[in-house]
């Protein structure tokens, strides 16, 4: 290479290196950009500043949205804990210790006595028993005591603007609790929960909260937060607008193999948070059935739970075990609530 070339190279060279010294000094990296998506302001946050737009066109004051998200924080906790629930990764028995307990089962009789009016009133109205609604709080928070330590706001945004698939619903409960603390007149910063966003007694998620919350005791405000009056009849009140059927069985105890096949788990649904579909005739010619008379025609839910040992158990859930999965969509969860209310039940009768 001559003097002329290497000349003309080197000027060539430099203005690449300038060039590119300039463009990618313009343009944040990757984990500048991240780093930008975790602060919730909408002045900062193209994703907060759409929802900030939608909800001001509700009605909702720019002003107040401002200052609120802006105070919201990215939280990978709330990420890790959405990956890890129980209801994913514990085998029956190993779940129903956690909610089974004799100071859980006590506290549920305590709590029937101490709101004994408004039970029965709710039982009244909504056709659902004093023991459901109990256990339903006492499986949530045991009976208010634990309503969640993470704060709403920072929850439900880290949700809504970074959960891999789940973001678009959470867009929806963190729109629906702006709009609850703002009509409330509560402070969203203060408001704490589950790392999922659920609130109050019965960890209702904002969406459920504006559908089925009821000022039951009539004071013109529906708190779920810190009233356990509005807890009672709005549990009540979530069972009855999902079909519940006063004075209906929950389940039926039910026999049937040793080792269930793994085709005949797929082929029979069992498990399955589905409405009732599969008949008592059906089940029982596959070696399933109920230990007590039914009707051939009723439609349940076959249930296997694995106890200690690898002992697997069979029980049939009617309509009112479907209804309580529309609560937590989870055969175990609805189990364990189903269990509790028993004991609850028997407990305060014995104690009558």
């Amino acid at each position: 290479m001559n003097k002329v070339q290497r000349k003309t190279s080197s000027y060539v060279l430099a203005a690449l290196v300038c060039w590119a010294t300039t463009t990618f000094a313009d343009q944040p990296s990757q984990g500048s950009q991240f780093a930008a998506s975790q602060h919730f302001a909408p002045q900062q946050n193209a994703d907060s500043q759409a929802l900030m737009g939608e909800l001001v066109e509700q009605g909702l004051p720019q002003t107040w949205l401002e200052e609120v998200l802006g105070q919201a924080k990215y939280t990978q906790s709330v990420l890790d804990a959405m990956e890890g629930a129980a209801e994913r990764r514990l085998k029956w028995y190993e779940y129903r210790a956690i909610f089974l307990t004799q100071q859980r089962i006590e506290e549920g009789a305590e709590f029937i006595d101490a709101h004994a009016d408004a039970l029965a009133r709710a039982e009244n109205t909504y056709g659902v028993p004093a023991e459901v609604i109990t256990a339903i709080i006492g499986v949530e928070t045991y009976y208010g005591r634990h309503k969640g330590q993470h704060r709403v706001l920072d929850s439900l945004a880290t949700l809504a603007f970074h959960h891999p698939t789940r973001g678009a619903f959470f867009r929806g409960e963190l729109a629906a609790f702006l709009r609850i603390a703002y009509e409330q007149k509560v402070d969203p910063t203060e408001l704490r929960g589950s790392y999922a966003g659920a609130m109050g007694y019965p960890q209702f998620i904002p969406t459920s909260y504006q559908a089925y919350a009821v000022d039951f005791d009539g004071d013109g405000r529906r708190d779920l937060w810190e009233n356990p009056v509005d807890a009672i009849g709005s549990v009540a009140n979530y069972f009855a607008e999902h079909n519940w059927q006063p004075g209906g069985d929950i389940y039926h105890q039910a026999s049937g193999f040793e080792v269930l096949p793994i085709e005949l788990l797929q082929e029979l649904s069992f498990n399955q948070t589905s409405p009732p579909a599969m008949s008592v005739a059906q089940l029982a010619a596959h070696g399933v059935e109920a230990e007590e008379p039914l009707d051939d025609n009723l439609l349940v839910m076959p249930l296997a739970l694995e106890f200690a040992g690898g002992e697997t158990r069979y029980r049939l859930g009617e309509y009112n075990f479907y209804v309580i999965t529309r609560y937590n969509h989870s055969h175990l969860y609805a189990m364990a609530v189903t269990e509790l209310a028993e004991a609850i039940a028997e407990l305060h009768e014995d104690e009558a």
